[in-house]
């Protein structure tokens, strides 16, 4: 009987630790589609910027054609206009810019998060792992010491 509790500790011991390495190896895998999540999100920032620098230009066009064909010149007002336009078109591209560097920081964040849970749980495993040896180790012990 005795033997029969150590080989079960020991394999139970080895299963504590195949269940460590797996759930590790998830949490990586979890990592690593932040990671790319967040590479995602700077191409999309990329995107997202290329797009709006051709609205922002079809803009300024409309625009200009809108103020010459009133019979204005470009001056005065109308090129107050088309510097309001220049300018809130930057404050935009900042906003974007910094609203992706959040997603791209907040991806990276749950990626290093992801990492730490599978080396918990392959330290909880660990420390199982550990505990059932034991367990086999005592059970020899009480037989034979």
């Amino acid at each position: 009987m005795t033997w029969v509790t150590a080989i079960a500790s020991v394999a139970a011991a080895q299963q504590a630790s195949a269940a460590g390495k797996y759930n590790q190896a998830v949490q990586e895998r979890n990592a690593k589609v932040k990671e790319q999540e967040a590479e995602q999100a700077e191409k999309q920032l990329d995107f997202d910027l290329a797009r709006f620098d051709q609205q922002f230009v079809k803009l300024q066009g409309e625009t200009k054609t809108a103020i010459l064909t009133s019979g204005a010149e470009l001056s005065g007002s109308g090129l107050r206009i088309l510097q309001y336009n220049a300018e809130q078109a930057e404050i935009e591209k900042n906003i974007l810019d910094y609203n992706s560097k959040v997603a791209q920081s907040q991806k990276m964040e749950e990626a290093n998060f992801a990492r730490m849970s599978g080396q918990i749980a392959r330290n909880e495993a660990r420390a199982a792992q550990i505990g059932y040896y034991a367990k086999a180790g005592e059970s020899l012990l009480k037989a034979y010491g």
